[in-house]
């Protein structure tokens, strides 16, 4: 074991822990995700052979050797490699996006006010219509009104947004999904920056300690106030920036994230006599 892989084993622990927090908290044993593991290990070894252009007969044994798995194990998990899910935001999600930021939806605070059901932009179906065309402006209603992102007025004509609702606590397939597709995308890159020594991904964060139990909630606000600033100007400046790629006809191959996170927990005990040993 070289140096690099000596820094790594600590660092791949610190990243597994919090996963296996999420199983044992969901009675998930660890037989399925050990196998959800050699499949990721034999996807990544093919991938990497596929961006150099390898390929042939010898593909087997070359992933074999390069995840310590057998060549029976790698050619029975290679039959079973499904797609990766396309991640893509769902019409919902774009039309909270939309509603949330668009000065053209806003009501006299300046926050998200409440649309007409129907009628000329700006109405619900108006920008249900401007959003896709490919699911029906009623069905879309629906599917925001059972996460809870909307809600009608008693006469029903009258759309209200619902703000802070962009995780719905209580649909267990979009926290699953949003869990897998924004940690997904930041390991990502981390891990990109990592592996081709470079910043090729911009990943920062900020750390601090000797906080009070107060102090630290009270980050959460803070970040909370400043990602409501920073989703007001990003959210417009994408659209801008994928209506200008349409109008020039640059072909839509590439998808981003940007994502802000805070985490805090109780420090851990400091040891008694930190210095080591001769």
């Amino acid at each position: 074991m070289d140096k690099r892989d000596e820094l790594l084993l600590p660092a791949l622990e610190a990243l597994l822990v919090p996963l296996a927090r999420l199983c044992v908290a969901h009675g998930l044993a660890h037989a399925p995700v050990e196998e959800l593991l050699k499949r990721a290990f034999v996807r990544a070894a093919r991938d990497a052979r596929q961006a150099t252009g390898a390929s042939g007969a010898r593909d087997v044994s070359q992933v074999a050797t390069a995840t310590g798995l057998s060549r029976r194990e790698v050619a029975r998990l290679s039959g079973e490699l499904p797609p990766l899910p396309a991640q893509r935001p769902s019409p919902a999600g774009r039309l909270y996006a939309h509603w949330m930021t668009h000065p053209d939806c806003a009501g006299p605070d300046g926050q998200p006010g409440p649309l007409p059901r129907s009628g000329p932009a700006p109405s619900f179906d108006s920008i249900a219509q401007a959003i896709t065309r490919h699911v029906h402006p009623r069905s879309l209603l629906d599917e925001m009104l059972r996460l809870g992102l909307v809600r009608l007025s008693d006469d029903g004509q009258t759309v209200h947004f619902e703000p802070d609702r962009v995780s719905p606590t209580q649909d267990d397939a979009q926290m699953f999904g949003f869990l897998g597709a924004n940690v997904g995308d930041h390991l990502a890159a981390a891990t990109d920056n990592v592996v081709h020594r470079d910043r090729r991904h911009f990943e920062q964060a900020i750390y601090a300690d000797e906080l009070s139990e107060q102090s630290a909630a009270a980050i959460g606000d803070l970040a909370r106030a400043q990602w409501t600033r920073l989703r007001a100007e990003l959210i417009p400046e994408l659209e801008r920036l994928i209506a200008a790629d349409q109008a020039a006809g640059r072909p839509g191959t590439h998808r981003a994230r940007l994502g802000v996170f805070t985490y805090h927990e109780p420090e851990s005990e400091p040891d008694d006599d930190p210095l080591p040993q001769p």
